[in-house]
């Protein structure tokens, strides 16, 4: 009987000793890192407290400027996510829109910042492609993620059409990333 009550006390602390942490720099439909959907902008120096948090104050919310908060790493002094809430100057506000901007944030497929367009379409399906004046807006709705490419990327008859529709197929697979974000409604 004592052996057994060991053999159960070892076996409890080898799994417990076991449990992974989380993965700082993960990227979900639902997280970044520790940041989630939820997460109001009161909470944030709790979610970042081993970081450094600086928040511009754009102006009158009335106007609709937003406040951007950007999340440097201590140490490095590195900016690896800017933060946008969905309501201006509102302690209460959830975080809307996640800029990342370090490549070590990765998605469970393995995207970063550091991604070409083939890693996007070879890893989710592409929701939408939007033709702006500088930028291609790529969306994959899976991971509730938007990416810029620049047109500078693109073949040289389609830069300069906002209004030509550009699918997928037309994009070249080495294009890289521009901007990378996740957006939460």
């Amino acid at each position: 009987m004592n052996y057994l009550f060991k053999f159960i006390l070892v076996v409890g602390l080898v799994t417990a000793s076991c449990t992974s942490s989380p993965n700082p720099f993960a990227i979900s439909a639902s997280s970044v890192g520790s940041l989630n959907d939820s997460t109001k902008v009161r909470d944030l120096k709790l979610v970042f407290e081993t970081d450094s948090l600086s928040q511009f104050i754009g102006g009158d919310e009335f106007i609709g400027n937003t406040n951007v908060i950007t999340v440097f790493e201590k140490g490095t002094q590195k900016i690896l996510l800017e933060l946008t809430p969905s309501e201006a100057l509102d302690s209460l506000s959830s975080i809307q829109n996640v800029r990342i901007m370090d490549e070590r944030f990765k998605t469970e497929a393995g995207l970063s910042k550091k991604s070409s367009f083939a890693d996007i379409s070879s890893k989710y399906k592409v929701s939408s492609i939007q033709n702006t004046l500088r930028n291609l807006i790529v969306s994959v709705d899976e991971i509730n993620a938007y990416f810029t490419i620049d047109k500078n990327e693109l073949p040289e008859d389609l830069r300069y059409d906002m209004n030509k529709k550009i699918e997928a197929i037309s994009i070249p697979p080495t294009a890289k990333i521009k901007d990378f974000f996740i957006q939460w409604y």
